[in-house]
């Protein structure tokens, strides 16, 4: 028999897989990785801003992760540098501002671990009750606009031709992403919030043939790092969201050994 606190874990996480999986996709096809971390590492400065202005901690990092985004898409507009030195700029900037600012909250104490790593043991009803909220909105507008996120991300031009706006496309994904990491901030945390994007991905993509089959295919692996992270977290009493990366970093290891190694790869 589990005991809540694992349950509400387990459910809570498998809530994040399903959103993060097919988000991860498109962070892969597009190869943004750096660009997941940047919206992990700016979340700390809206961890800060919630406790500094006493707001919900999931509306202050979601408002300065989908701010950060529209700043990297003015400055991209701009063409004076490349996109990859844009992202280590507002990356960097907004950590070690939300940092600084932590070191002034003098009157407040915050437990900076449990926001870099994350603590999923800790979830309640209600953080399972938003988790399972925002991934219901994530995947319903996932749906009505994948067609232009898909065309988007094979070819701007072709987007054009279409019909589709690239611009209204990579905005949509901008605020997606800024909702996931809103929600998954407690699950994995920070400094992990990227890896779960990517790696379950990056497996799904070793042998889907169509993207739609790739999306699935990540949220199942993502559910199942879930799973085995949090049941080797309390077989070998080890961190929770780490070993969840663990495991989805094994099941990574499986897919390159795997027989069908080559055969498919949707790109």
């Amino acid at each position: 028999m589990l005991d809540d606190f694992f349950t509400r874990a387990l459910v809570a996480g498998i809530g994040i897989a399903l959103c993060v999986g097919p988000l991860g996709c498109f962070v892969v096809w597009r190869r943004m990785a750096y660009y997941g971390d940047t919206m992990a590492h700016s979340a700390l400065l809206g961890v800060t801003l919630s406790f500094l202005f006493e707001m919900s901690l999931s509306i202050g990092v979601f408002a300065i992760a989908l701010l950060v985004s529209l700043i990297l898409m003015g400055l991209q507009r701009n063409r004076s540098l490349p996109t990859d030195s844009l992202l280590g700029i507002l990356s960097h900037s907004s950590l070690a501002i939300g940092l600084v600012l932590v070191a002034f909250m003098t009157n407040l104490r915050v437990d900076l671990d449990s926001y870099l790593f994350g603590d999923i043991l800790a979830v309640s009803k209600t953080d399972i009750a938003v988790i399972y909220a925002g991934a219901v909105v994530i995947i319903a507008i996932l749906v009505v606009m994948w067609q232009k996120l898909l065309v988007a991300t094979l070819s701007e031009d072709l987007a054009l031709v279409e019909g589709f706006r690239p611009d209204q496309s990579k905005l949509v994904f901008m605020v997606l992403m800024a909702a996931v990491v809103a929600i998954a901030i407690k699950i994995v945390g920070i400094l992990l919030i990227t890896a779960l994007l990517i790696i379950p991905a990056a497996s799904a993509r070793r042998f889907c043939r169509t993207p739609e089959m790739m999306a699935v295919c990540a949220s199942m692996f993502g559910s199942i790092a879930v799973a085995m992270g949090l049941f080797g977290s309390l077989e070998f009493d080890t961190p929770s969201g780490p070993s969840i990366v663990v495991a989805a970093m094994l099941i990574f290891g499986v897919t390159l050994m795997a027989p069908w190694k080559g055969e498919g790869g949707w790109k």
